[in-house]
């Protein structure tokens, strides 16, 4: 990561005409992903949390550079939700960042997706009509997009408009699985077995496919992703007062190993939040 922070600097230096412009935003593009899969492998939850806000803004200042990017559009976007959801409490804060990255989210989709300039004017039967249309080639920026809107939802969970989205975000994830199910190592399953355990059975919620979704998740990735079991525990078993499921999905994640590449910082989330949920336990059973 060094060697790519001084190859900026020499590059900037260097270059001062236009024609250098593939070669800097290949750097940064280099650099902006480096720097991703650096913090999403960190094992150190203090370190990242403290250093984080100061990669952001590098990342806000790439782009300030180069607007139109739409991959540092979709990695700034991806940053800015995992801090908003793993780090910040502050539910003001949480409300700007999450919809920063929303708004970066839909920007790089603006820039890379047919059509996708449109999305925040269409309505349901559009969006699905427009979903359709997507080709393959267009899965990862469908999963930022997707990702990003329901972490704004999250939070702004007190806002009715904001809730009135979650059809549509739960629309553009589900495209995701219908493309390739397993991408991202089953990651979009998580989010849609919490879509479908949000709220009890008898305000809409759908418990059983949402387990499904999370079993789905578990399995795809080999029993790495310690979140789908979190998520298991807290929104499915604790919904139908399964303490059996919940207590043994919760004892796996604290005798796991947190090291498996693309969870690392997720799975340290992950048991942190494991053992309060375990902690908890006897008061909500």
């Amino acid at each position: 990561m060094i060697k790519k922070i001084k190859q900026m600097f020499l590059i900037g230096c260097a270059c001062l005409t236009s024609s250098c412009s593939t070669l800097i935003s290949s750097v940064t593009q280099g650099f902006a992903e480096d720097l991703s899969v650096a913090i999403l492998e960190s094992e150190d939850l203090e370190m990242v949390r403290d250093g984080a806000p100061a990669y952001l803004i590098l990342l806000d200042g790439l782009i300030s550079n180069s607007p139109d990017d739409k991959f540092l559009l979709r990695q700034s976007a991806v940053l800015h939700s995992a801090y908003a959801g793993a780090f910040v409490d502050d539910q003001d804060r949480s409300k700007l960042l999450a919809g920063k990255a929303k708004n970066l989210a839909i920007r790089a989709s603006c820039l890379s997706l047919k059509g996708g300039c449109e999305l925040e004017d269409m309505n349901y039967r559009e969006l699905t009509d427009w979903l359709e249309e997507q080709p393959a080639s267009s899965i990862e920026f469908l999963y930022t997009l997707a990702s990003t809107w329901i972490g704004w939802i999250q939070a702004n969970s007190d806002d009715f408009d904001a809730i009135a989205d979650l059809s549509k975000a739960k629309a553009i994830m589900q495209r995701v699985v219908d493309i390739d199910g397993a991408y991202e190592n089953g990651q979009p399953y998580l989010y849609l077995g919490a879509l479908e355990t949000l709220v009890p059975p008898g305000l809409g919620g759908k418990p059983e496919i949402g387990k499904a979704h999370f079993d789905r998740a578990i399995s795809i990735s080999g029993g790495r992703n310690l979140m789908s079991k979190v998520f298991c525990a807290e929104m499915y078993a604790r919904l139908l007062f399964d303490r059996e499921l919940h207590d043994r999905l919760l004892t796996e994640v604290l005798e796991a190993d947190v090291k498996a590449p693309g969870f690392t910082l997720m799975n340290v989330v992950a048991k942190k939040q494991a053992k309060q949920l375990l902690l908890s336990g006897d008061d909500y059973f």
